[in-house]
């Protein structure tokens, strides 16, 4: 590996490799490093090789891509990657990548999440959904497979979401956000695309609240939907709904379980796949126990 890392600072003028690059933590699915090289340091994503050779990939990235374009555009505090030759995504040796200038912040952990950085999030979340608000019967044919995949799985609860489309970043939780002080960067925007925001609201709201480590706090949930609609964000009529459609849990256990049974992932990532299989069946459960107590707390905000 390490002659990819020095041949990547060579043909992309970041100068010579002055030390070994260090593993990042955070995402399961790619893996960052930290190069520090003569022109300074640089973030890199080695993207992983299994989901690269799905027939979806490349076309994914590049509407990420330019939804990412159109947020730098609307001077968003996202952490953008870096262009060469008039692209984002390289490619050296068989490996797809992107660079990023380092920022030197820090993702903060559920504990240490206060009603400040959910006012942020939550005004910021607003105002990337108000960037290309659309609705969505304009979009049937560019999004016909999604909807009829939406169809074969069956979601009644899907069915009556409103019909709404926005940019979306769908996967905006603490690991996503350095920290540098009271500012912010957004960062892993390789999933950028249209979405629905009542959904991506309610996600995100949980897991700045605490959700993701089983220790919901009211308070937290409270403040991240009220910036949201000072930021001019649109909420929705109907919470239970939303609960009930928040189904993306099942759709990572299903993927972990691949992941643990070796189907379409290297040897590596079986062991991360058992543990994510046991992380979301506890969240499953402790999602079940709180339905009250997050309806209680969401109710007050029904438009």
């Amino acid at each position: 590996m390490e002659p990819l890392f020095a041949e990547i600072c060579r043909r992309y003028g970041l100068g010579e490799l002055e030390c070994s690059p260090v593993p990042l933590t955070g995402g399961f699915m790619h893996k960052m490093y930290a190069l520090s090289a003569a022109r300074g340091r640089y973030a890199l994503k080695l993207l992983n090789p299994h989901v690269m050779r799905r027939a979806t990939a490349m076309a994914n990235y590049r509407t990420a891509e330019r939804l990412e374009t159109l947020l730098e555009e609307h001077r968003l505090p996202i952490l953008p990657a870096l262009e060469f030759g008039g692209r984002k995504m390289q490619e050296l040796d068989g490996r797809f990548f992107y660079l990023f200038d380092w920022y030197g912040g820090t993702a903060l952990k559920g504990v240490e999440v206060a009603p400040e950085h959910c006012r942020k999030i939550g005004r910021v979340l607003a105002r990337i959904h108000a960037v290309d608000r659309k609705e969505l019967y304009r979009l049937l044919q560019e999004n016909r497979g999604i909807l009829e995949q939406s169809e074969r799985n069956g979601n009644q609860a899907a069915e009556r979401m409103p019909p709404l489309l926005a940019v979306c970043h769908r996967d905006m939780d603490c690991k996503n956000v350095l920290w540098r002080g009271g500012e912010f960067r957004i960062i892993d925007l390789e999933c950028l695309g249209y979405w629905h925001p009542f959904l991506e609201l309610y996600e995100t709201a949980l897991c700045w609240a605490g959700y993701e480590e089983c220790r919901l706090e009211p308070e937290l949930l409270r403040r991240f939907v009220l910036s949201y609609a000072e930021a001019g964000g649109e909420l929705p009529e109907d919470w239970e709904l939303l609960y009930d459609v928040n189904c993306g849990r099942l759709e990572w256990l299903e993927y972990n379980l691949r992941r643990a049974l070796g189907v379409d992932c290297g040897a590596d990532e079986r062991e991360i796949g058992v543990g994510e299989v046991r992380a979301t069946i506890a969240h499953a459960a402790y999602y079940h126990r709180m339905k009250s107590i997050i309806l209680d707390c969401l109710l007050r905000y029904s438009q």
